[in-house]
């Protein structure tokens, strides 16, 4: 993955169940886990251009199988997250923990995250 670029919604949603899955996908698994689960009446060519998105991003690849895809993921959800934080923080703040941390110290952390934060710390 080149360049990374965050999700969209719809297409983290994806993921999440490509990731809980935990094996390599076909849209048609997708299709009735979305229609099942989440009440979602996708057409097949919706789910088509959302995996064709996250293989552009580079999150999935696609192997073909007959007449029909499959897709794997090429990262985990843990290093995707990762790399969305760095992301962030790269965009926001600099690439500076220390600007980020101050963002959400003026309102956002209270005192048990603070010590929580200073410990976490200290053990690195």
């Amino acid at each position: 993955m080149s360049k990374f670029q965050s999700l969209s919604e719809t297409e983290m949603k994806l993921m999440q169940v490509i990731w809980k899955m935990n094996h390599p996908v076909k849209s048609s698994e997708l299709l009735d886990f979305f229609s099942e689960k989440e009440g979602k009446e996708w057409k097949g060519q919706t789910i088509a251009t959302f995996l064709s998105r996250l293989v552009d991003k580079g999150l999935l690849s696609v192997k073909r199988e007959g007449r029909s895809n499959t897709y794997t993921p090429c990262l985990s959800l843990k290093e995707y997250k990762k790399k969305e934080a760095q992301s962030l923080l790269d965009t926001m703040y600099q690439g500076s923990v220390k600007n980020f941390l101050a963002t959400l110290y003026d309102d956002k952390v209270t005192s048990n995250e603070l010590d929580e934060l200073k410990k976490w710390f200290s053990d690195k």
